[in-house]
């Protein structure tokens, strides 16, 4: 098994989990690397495609930025998120940034946005 960790608690649970094993009488490995983040080309694509998505697209009789886009791939492609209400009212999505996502993981939320964008009539631009 391979745990990404993002948070202290994700690493306590990662390690809880190894004392488990670890008490059945089994070996664990572990490593620990840093992930190599996203790139500034794919930084700037990533923000690009949630641009073009955002002038091509209503959602549910809203238009969203191109943040508001982005958080919502970001959420779609990492579960895990929840909502809890406001301070002021409405909702708050927590644990979903596109902050730290890897090389790999930042292009697998650009797959997702190509097939929305596909799915809804997104024209893309250049950049």
């Amino acid at each position: 098994m391979t745990r990404v960790c993002r948070t202290p608690a994700h690493v306590d649970t990662a390690a809880a989990q190894a004392k488990a094993y670890i008490r059945q009488g089994h070996a664990v490995a572990l490593s620990c690397r840093k992930l190599d983040t996203r790139t500034l080309e794919q930084n700037a694509r990533l923000n690009a495609m949630c641009q073009d998505v955002s002038r091509a697209v209503v959602w549910h009789g809203q238009r969203l930025s191109k943040d508001d886009w982005r958080h919502m791939f970001v959420a779609s492609y990492r579960k895990g998120q929840r909502a809890v209400p406001g301070i002021d009212g409405g909702f708050v999505v927590l644990g979903a940034s596109s902050r730290d996502l890897s090389v790999s993981e930042c292009s697998d939320v650009m797959e997702i946005i190509a097939a929305f964008g596909a799915e809804n009539g997104v024209v893309w631009s250049d950049k």
